[in-house]
């Protein structure tokens, strides 16, 4: 949701005299604007990357993702990857619509018809991950995860159609049919657990879950029927009831679903998460991941603390959609999210056009392809938040030509 108080201030700091910005009063020998004259938007400004070069690197990698032998699985088909193709997915269709081309690229069809025939024919594929193989209850988690990431997947290429395809509505009814109903879970999905944090640990069932809420709200005709809503109801519950529990980086999802559930997270809790957010916030305008979460290499080696890609392009996107001009939001809020923007535009590799980021938990190649998992969350998230502040400015400047100011 475009919030007016953050576009408004979007608006001005881009107009700002240079002086102005910063810190400088203008003084009395300065000549004064012409009042007179009806105010102009300022042209576009150089955007400081590249989004071509960012659409290449992630295709480049779901090309990868398609060939590697570890990802493929029964039927033809390849393994669902939180990392590199719920990623994609999310990142992909906005890429596509900067750059005024038409129709997904080759790779996005190929993971569509891969993630489609897995949905079609739900109860004739294995589970990406057997008890046998890889220990007793690696099944139902594999086949929690893949049907939470299918329809999260297929629901934002709807969002960019601005219709439901029924593929997707069977999606979401595998996904609802194996939301947990008892326990103290309920409401949410097992999901996939070999301690590899962030995608496939114990803290992964939160972060999915909030970004699932969060999907499920972008149809909103689809929200509004009653057994949805009563899943919904059941996934808000959960998501209020474990927030306390949650590492940073989950804090930050559930502030995301606040936007479209604002019974998450009491003002409070916002409060104390912003200020928190705002804390950590280094010095050249990033976060890292290292600061999210307490965790722990499981090779022994130390953890990157640089700001990092992911973190920051995460934060940024979460601040401008859920924060930005919201009552609670502080008036430092668009420095902030400036700042963050500053750092994602001064980052992203010239050559590669992908972001930097680093696992949490090896020490891995980043010239390797499990290397680039990070980067292509990163990567990814970094694009929408970035093609989201353009729309902001946009937007704002459109509503200075409207006013005549």
């Amino acid at each position: 949701m475009r919030k007016t108080l953050f576009l408004m201030a979007v608006v001005i700091l881009a107009q700002m005299p240079l002086r102005q910005a910063a810190g400088q009063v203008a003084g009395p020998d300065q000549p004064k604007a012409d009042e007179s004259q009806p105010a102009r938007p300022k042209p576009p400004a150089k955007t400081g990357w590249d989004a071509g070069a960012a659409a290449r690197y992630l295709d480049a990698r779901e090309s990868w993702w398609q060939s590697w032998d570890h990802a493929k699985r029964d039927h033809g088909t390849r393994c669902v990857s939180c990392h590199t193709q719920a990623t994609y997915a999310l990142a992909r269709p906005v890429l596509r619509a900067s750059l005024g081309t038409h129709g997904p690229a080759d790779q996005e069809a190929a993971m569509l018809a891969d993630v489609r025939k897995r949905v079609q024919a739900w109860n004739e594929m294995l589970p990406f991950y057997s008890d046998e193989a890889y220990g007793k209850g690696k099944e139902v988690e594999s086949r929690n995860a893949e049907a939470v990431l299918n329809a999260i997947i297929l629901s934002n290429y709807d969002v960019e159609a601005g219709k439901q395809d029924e593929v997707t509505k069977l999606a979401f009814r595998h996904a609802w049919e194996l939301q947990t109903t008892t326990g103290p879970d309920a409401g949410a999905w097992v999901w996939q657990n070999f301690d590899y944090a962030p995608w496939e640990s114990k803290e992964s069932e939160y972060h999915w879950a909030a970004l699932m809420a969060m999907q499920a709200a972008r149809e909103p005709a689809y929200r509004q029927q009653p057994d949805v809503q009563e899943r919904l109801k059941a996934l808000t519950e959960y998501l209020t009831t474990h927030y306390d529990a949650q590492p940073l980086l989950n804090k930050v999802a559930a502030l995301w679903a606040d936007e479209s559930f604002p019974d998450i997270l009491s003002a409070p809790r916002k409060d104390a998460l912003l200020k928190r957010i705002y804390t950590l916030q280094k010095p050249d305008g990033g976060w890292s991941t290292t600061d999210l979460g307490g965790w722990h290499r499981r090779d022994g080696t130390s953890l990157e603390t640089r700001s990092d890609g992911y973190a920051t392009a995460l934060i940024a996107l979460v601040l401008e959609e859920a924060v930005a001009g919201a009552p609670h939001a502080s008036r430092s809020t668009p420095a902030h999210i400036e700042r963050a923007l500053g750092w994602l535009r001064a980052n992203q590799n010239a050559e590669t056009g992908a972001w930097p980021a680093w696992s949490l938990n090896k020490n891995r190649d980043p010239q390797s392809g499990p290397g680039k998992f990070m980067s292509d969350a990163a990567t990814a998230y970094a694009s929408v938040a970035l093609l989201e502040s353009q729309k902001h400015v946009a937007h704002g400047n459109a509503q200075v030509r409207a006013s005549g100011r």
